[in-house]
C-alpha cells in the first residue's frame, strides 16, 4: 500500500531538487556510479544525458519483462515493492520531461503494478500518467529494443542496428528504457542521498543489488546483497548448497559457467566477478550440484537458446541449432570421432559470434563455450560411454 510505502521511504522523491532536471539527476547518479541492473551494467547517467540531448518530448519505459529464465528479481520487486519502482520512474520522467511513462512487465505482474498506479491519484497524483502493458515472456523479449518493438508493433524482436531507442523509439520519440531494479535503486538514492547509499557496498561500487539464487541451494529465491559480498556468503545466506557443487552459472543464461571453488571465492560486483572472467549479468547465481550431469545440462541449455531466438538472422536461425545438435552429438559419439565433432562445434561458435542481427547469438555462444571448456572431461567420458556425474 502507498501509505505504508510513504511511511517507510518518505515523500515522493521526484519532489527533490536533484530530479528537477536531467543534468542534476545525472550528476547525482554519477556520484555513486549507478549502473543499470538489467544485464549490461550501462552507466545510468549516460543514458539520462543521451535522451536529454535529443529534441522532442521523450518517453520513459520501465522494463520489467525479465526474459532471463533464471531471474526473478524484477518480478519480485514489482509485486512486493511496486511503489519504489514507480517513485524512481516518476523522478526520471520529471527530470527528462517525459510525457508518457510505460511499464512493461509479465502478464502475471500487471495487476500488482496497476493497483499501485491506481493508488497514486488524487492528492497523491504523480506528474506523469502510467500505462501498464503485459509482455510476452521470451528470452529475447527483455532486451530494450525488443521491449520497444513490443510496444510499437506487438513483436518482441531485438536489433543491433540504429536508430537506438534513445534516438527514435516509441511513437518515433526519444525513448529511455530502464530496468525495474535500476529505478528502485534510483528512488532510494534520491530519497536517502549518496552518503546513505555509499554506506554499504565497495568504494568503487556502492549500494546493494538483487540476486536470484536457484539450483542446488537450500532456499532458492531473490536476495538483496551488498555489492562486494562474497559469493560463498550469499550462498550461505540462502541456506547453503544441498550437495557438493561442481560449478556455478554466474550471470544467467548469458553468463558463464565457472568451477565452484573459484566462483565461491569471488565477490559479487563487476570488479569481483571480473577476476573470474564473469559479470553479474541479470543478477543470477545457479548452482550445479555434483549429481547433475553437466553434459545433459549444457545440451538442454543449447536447445533452449536455439529455440528462444527471434530467428531473424542466419547465426540464430541456423547456427544455434547446429551448435545444439553438435553438442548433443559430442556427448554421444565415440572417442575416435569426438575430436572432429568438437572442432566443428568450436568453428561454428566462432562463425556465429559477432555476426547476429542483435547480441543474442553472442551471449548464447559465450555461455555454451564456457560449458564446453569447463566440462571437457565430462564430454570425453560421455564419448567413451560413461558419465562422471555423481548421479551417473
Amino acid at each position: 500500500q502507498l501509505a505504508e510505502h510513504r511511511q517507510r521511504h518518505g515523500p515522493p522523491p521526484w519532489h527533490r531538487p536533484a530530479a528537477a532536471r536531467a543534468d542534476t539527476l545525472a550528476a547525482l547518479v554519477a556520484a555513486v556510479d549507478l549502473r543499470g541492473r538489467g544485464g549490461a551494467g550501462f552507466p545510468v547517467a549516460r543514458k539520462l544525458e543521451a535522451v536529454a540531448a535529443r529534441p522532442g518530448r521523450p518517453v520513459l519505459v520501465v522494463n520489467g519483462v525479465e526474459g532471463e529464465p533464471l531471474a526473478a528479481k524484477d518480478r519480485a520487486l514489482l509485486v512486493a515493492a511496486p511503489h519504489l519502482v514507480l517513485d524512481g520512474a516518476q523522478a526520471v520522467a520529471r527530470a527528462i520531461g517525459a510525457t508518457a511513462l510505460l511499464v512493461v512487465t509479465q502478464e502475471r505482474v500487471v495487476p500488482s503494478v496497476r493497483r499501485a498506479a491506481a493508488e497514486r491519484t488524487g492528492a497523491a497524483r504523480d506528474p506523469v500518467p502510467v500505462t501498464v502493458i503485459g509482455a510476452e515472456r521470451a528470452f529475447v523479449a527483455g532486451e530494450e529494443t525488443a521491449v520497444v518493438h513490443w510496444i510499437t508493433a506487438g513483436d518482441p524482436r531485438p536489433t543491433a542496428r540504429p536508430p537506438r531507442p534513445v534516438e527514435r523509439g516509441v511513437d518515433g520519440r526519444p525513448t529511455l528504457v530502464h530496468n525495474a531494479e535500476t529505478l528502485a535503486q534510483l528512488a532510494l538514492l534520491l530519497a536517502r542521498g549518496p552518503k546513505w547509499y555509499r554506506a554499504v557496498g565497495t568504494r568503487a561500487e556502492p549500494g546493494t543489488t538483487l540476486v536470484t539464487l536457484s539450483g542446488a541451494v537450500r532456499r532458492p529465491g531473490v536476495y538483496e546483497v551488498a555489492l562486494g559480498e562474497a559469493v560463498a556468503a550469499i550462498v550461505e545466506r540462502a541456506g547453503g548448497a544441498t550437495e557438493p557443487l561442481r560449478a556455478l552459472l554466474v550471470g544467467g543464461y548469458f553468463g558463464v559457467y565457472r568451477a565452484a571453488p573459484a566462483a565461491l571465492r569471488a565477490t559479487w560486483s563487476r570488479a569481483g566477478l571480473a577476476a573470474i572472467d564473469a559479470s553479474p549479468g541479470a543478477g543470477v547465481l545457479h548452482l550445479l550440484g555434483a549429481s547433475l550431469c553437466p553434459v545433459a545440462e549444457a545440451g538442454r541449455l543449447a536447445r533452449l537458446l536455439a529455440g528462444q531466438s527471434a530467428g531473424q538472422c542466419g547465426p540464430c536461425a541456423r547456427g544455434l541449432p547446429e551448435i545444439a545438435a553438435g553438442l548433443r552429438a559430442l556427448g554421444e559419439i565415440g572417442p575416435a570421432a569426438a575430436p572432429a565433432v568438437r572442432a566443428r562445434v568450436e568453428r561454428w561458435m566462432g562463425e556465429v559470434s559477432g555476426r547476429g542481427a542483435c547480441r543474442y547469438p553472442d551471449g548464447a555462444v559465450a555461455v555454451l563455450r564456457s560449458a564446453l571448456e569447463l566440462f571437457r572431461d565430462d564430454w570425453d567420458q560421455h564419448a567413451r560411454g560413461g558419465c562422471v556425474a555423481a548421479g551417473g
